[in-house]
């Protein structure tokens, strides 16, 4: 892995958590999320009409927009619910962990690329760590019920972003080779922001849109921006780097997340949050010395 890659790929860690953690503060994840997306949009519009007349998009992009605006309409939408029903601090994780799981497999079958050794010891010791900040005190439970942590719904909605988080992964490592990096997160914001809308202004309605806004407005702003800034990166990440690397070393922003979620929203953590950080800290240095 490159060292512009992992320092794209660290630089998108912290914008990730951040704008994770707005999020999670929010009085209506769901509507919040929907904001941000528009927001990011029209703030947004100068940036995407110049790259759009500079930057030709073929057919086959186009289709990659596409699939990446439907997936990432699941995605935020289940990201919202497991806010509004669990711990930052455990359903970041999960959500975020199950990508590193994935991702190399995917990538393996779908996109032909080869992962070395220490990038295989580097990838376990990232799932490692996640599975120890989430089931850290449950370990016997798990192993005698594995599906145990379903119950919780917000477990469950974490467990489905991630899946989705695996998913669009693959999607767009392919759809960077046919669109510009950036255009093509704009195409993807502005897209899901379209396809959220009727969903948002029918189970939501205005009023609740407006209230969000009023409750909100700058935490909105700046997470539309953190929005656009820490996939705009992963993505041009992916451009320069295999994504069976990029996204496990993302995943360092599980430890930024854990954190804030300790120490600014005050949840509890204890040895195994800090053991499943260190486990995850070094499973990142491993990709990123992994050639």
């Amino acid at each position: 892995m490159t060292a512009l890659s992992l320092a794209l790929v660290l630089l998108s860690a912290v914008a990730h958590a951040s704008w994770n953690l707005l999020l999670k503060r929010a009085g209506d994840p769901e509507v919040f999320s929907w904001c941000l997306l528009v927001t990011g949009t029209v703030l947004l519009a100068p940036l995407g009409a110049a790259l759009l007349w500079y930057n030709s998009v073929s057919l086959t992009g186009l289709w990659f927009g596409l699939a990446t605006i439907g997936l990432h309409f699941f995605y935020f939408n289940l990201l919202s619910r497991g806010y509004a029903t669990g711990d930052l601090s455990l359903v970041y994780p999960v959500a975020r962990g199950m990508g590193p799981m994935l991702v190399p497999v995917l990538a393996v079958i779908f996109l032909d690329e080869s992962i070395q050794p220490m990038a295989i010891a580097g990838i376990a010791a990232i799932v490692a760590g996640i599975y120890t900040i989430s089931w850290w005190g449950n370990f016997h439970q798990v192993l005698r019920s594995p599906l145990l942590f379903l119950k919780s719904a917000g477990m469950r909605y974490a467990v489905l972003t991630g899946l989705t988080i695996a998913v669009y992964s693959i999607v767009d490592k392919e759809g960077v080779s046919h669109i510009q990096p950036i255009l093509y997160m704009y195409f993807l914001t502005i897209g899901t922001a379209v396809a959220l809308a009727p969903y948002i202004l029918v189970h939501k309605g205005v009023d609740s849109v407006r209230k969000e806004w009023r409750a909100n407005a700058v935490p909105i702003t700046v997470a539309g921006l953190l929005v656009f800034t820490a996939y705009g990166l992963v993505l041009t990440a992916f451009s320069l780097s295999k994504v069976s690397y990029v996204a496990p070393a993302r995943e360092v922003g599980i430890v930024i997340g854990v954190l804030m979620g300790a120490y600014i929203l005050k949840e509890p953590f204890g040895g195994g949050r800090l053991l499943g950080s260190s486990f995850i800290a070094g499973g990142l240095a491993l990709i990123a010395l992994s050639p």
